[in-house]
């Protein structure tokens, strides 16, 4: 797992925060300095904030685990669709629907609706329905893939949250909060880091910034992933090999008995042939 060096994170623009009115004073231990009225982010405390989350992340990923991702400002919104796909794990980049995670069960059912749906115009009940019927239950799927189809496959309540920008995400946070998710972030300096468990100081702002530390934490969680893949494999390996050690003694089991019943059966003729010659 490799975390970009210092001179990467200068690059991407990580370093930037807000003006300085507009700072909050929770991110105060995070700001290196102030110039020219903008407040700048430390970025050797980045570095090593984002190379715990990204372990953190790592071993969430090898458990199995779903970890949600959300962003819904533009600058980001397709950076976290890519990024996420290619873990294949569940985001939300359009509106946050509200109650998503303390009301998941409503969320689900609506989830279902829009399967229902697709089941319908495969089985073909959807070509009998009316010109007007069709159109509203086409727009009804529309808009239900354009705000849940990104997390159709999340069954449940996820282990993890990484917001990009939690003044803004502050809903998904709240919700999180108060059901125990951890939460992971990155957090500018006019954003309140107390609610978020496992900040990342950086510039959220910048679509460089993002991209930067969203690959880090998604090729950790991809390591994540393949470790898992090959520990199946070994496990899978070691129950073929312990089957095979069972039916090899099984085997030998059965042929010492039959060599105890041979040996048995020769001396019971050994015996009568003994008696009758005493006979």
């Amino acid at each position: 797992m490799s975390t970009p060096s210092f001179d990467q994170l200068l690059e991407a623009g990580c370093h930037f925060g807000h003006l300085k009115r507009k700072w909050n004073p929770a991110m105060a231990p995070y700001i290196f300095m102030e110039r020219n009225g903008i407040h700048i982010i430390d970025l050797y405390k980045t570095s090593a904030k984002l190379e715990e989350a990204a372990a953190a992340l790592k071993s969430i990923a090898k458990a199995g685990k779903k970890v949600l991702f959300v962003a819904t400002k533009k600058q980001a919104k397709q950076v976290v669709a890519d990024k996420a796909q290619s873990v294949n794990m569940p985001y939300v980049i359009e509106r946050w629907p509200g109650g998503m995670l303390t009301n998941f069960p409503t969320i689900r059912k609506a989830v279902k609706k829009m399967t229902a749906i697709d089941k319908m115009t495969k089985d073909g009940t959807f070509d009998n329905l009316s010109k007007r019927e069709k159109l509203q239950i086409s727009r009804q799927r529309a808009k239900l893939e354009k705000t849940l189809g990104s997390i159709a496959d999340l069954n449940r309540l996820p282990s993890a949250l990484f917001v990009v920008d939690v003044l803004k995400e502050h809903i998904a946070v709240a919700e999180a909060n108060r059901l125990g998710i951890p939460v992971f972030a990155m957090v500018d300096t006019n954003s309140d880091p107390s609610n978020v468990d496992f900040v990342i100081p950086a510039n959220d702002d910048a679509s460089k910034s993002i991209e930067l530390i969203l690959d880090t934490l998604c090729s950790a969680m991809a390591e994540g992933l393949e470790e898992r893949k090959v520990e199946k494999v070994d496990q899978q390996a070691a129950g073929e090999d312990d089957a095979d050690k069972g039916a090899r003694r099984e085997r030998r089991r059965i042929s010492r008995n039959n060599r105890e019943d041979a040996a048995e059966e020769t001396e019971v003729v050994a015996e009568e042939t003994t008696t009758e010659e005493a006979e």
